[in-house]
């Protein structure tokens, strides 16, 4: 066993050993097991999406389609716009799905699947999410843009792997411990932040802020149809928290998970969402459809125009 240093100073330990088929888990045509994907079929730009159906809206904007490759809802189509060659991935919700598609697009990449034996140059994918989100402040409109500086996870998934030094941003999670009273009842929250390249790439003119990240829909992003919440305060504590110039800006379900994972592993991550709601104004987009159709065409054309 012997541990590599990445670009970024963080570490990941690599095994010479043989990974056993019980831990990387594959199908009988060699690709990983839930994205049915092999090394050939991805990009090294790579565009996730909750919906399936999400998929073709991003694929419209393509000249050609390499490989579309369908399992489950997880659902990859790769192919050029020009000369740049890019994926596209539905995810599905949450970031349980985000825990398989992360690790199995970065075991596609730099595992040899062949000898199940991790590569020795290691590759760094560009990952963007483009996804739909709720507003939880005021001044943040309906079908406007919001990127992600941070990634604020109530889900607790980070919390299962040995997170180096780096990752976390201790300073704003503390801060947002200390500002919400959180119960330790409750999964402890992580604060990991996205790739600053991508931020400033692709996010001029858009809003930027922390995106929290929830484990459900409903109670977890504080709303009530039959249940009540174990902490009925917990919007206002979201919305009225600022640090070092920086706040919450919206709630969505998978951002935290990928910048943790995606930074841990290598890769460059960025989200970027649609406001199809705001829950401060109790409002809602009129055609929300046509807003990520703008969003993608938008993100498409800013990935193009890079060298």
């Amino acid at each position: 066993m012997f541990i590599v240093i990445l670009a970024q100073n963080y570490k990941i330990i690599l095994t010479m050993n043989k990974i056993p088929e019980s831990e990387l888990v594959l199908n009988p045509d060699g690709s990983v097991y839930h994205l049915k994907l092999r090394p050939e079929h991805i990009a090294e730009t790579v565009i996730i999406v909750g919906d399936p159906h999400r998929v073709s809206m991003v694929s419209n904007y393509f000249d050609s389609i390499e490989y579309s490759i369908e399992n489950r809802e997880f659902v990859t189509h790769t192919g050029y716009v020009g000369e740049k060659r890019l994926t596209v991935l539905s995810t599905g919700i949450g970031t349980d799905n985000i825990d398989i598609a992360i690790n199995e697009l970065d075991a596609a990449v730099n595992i040899d699947l062949k000898t199940r034996t991790v590569k020795e140059n290691l590759k760094s994918l560009e990952i963007i999410r483009l996804g739909t989100s709720g507003a939880v402040q005021e001044d943040i409109s309906c079908d406007s843009f919001v990127i992600s500086s941070h990634g604020l996870g109530f889900d607790g998934l980070l919390n299962f792997y040995d997170v180096p030094k780096g990752i976390v941003d201790h300073d704003l999670s503390n801060a947002f411990l200390s500002h919400s009273k959180w119960d330790n009842a409750l999964p402890r929250p992580y604060i990991v932040a996205g790739s600053d390249i991508l931020l400033n790439e692709l996010g001029k003119d858009m809003i930027q802020g922390i995106t929290a990240t929830s484990p459900g829909f409903y109670g977890p992003q504080g709303r009530v149809l039959r249940l009540p919440l174990f902490d009925p305060y917990q919007n206002e504590k979201i919305t009225s928290f600022g640090f070092a110039g920086l706040r919450i800006t919206n709630y969505e379900m998978e951002t935290s998970a990928l910048y943790g994972l995606g930074k841990m592993l290598g890769h460059q991550t960025c989200t970027i969402c649609a406001i199809i709601a705001n829950r401060l104004a109790k409002t809602y987009s009129k055609d929300y459809k046509k807003t990520v159709d703008k969003m993608i065409g938008i993100v498409i054309e800013r990935l193009c125009e890079r060298p």
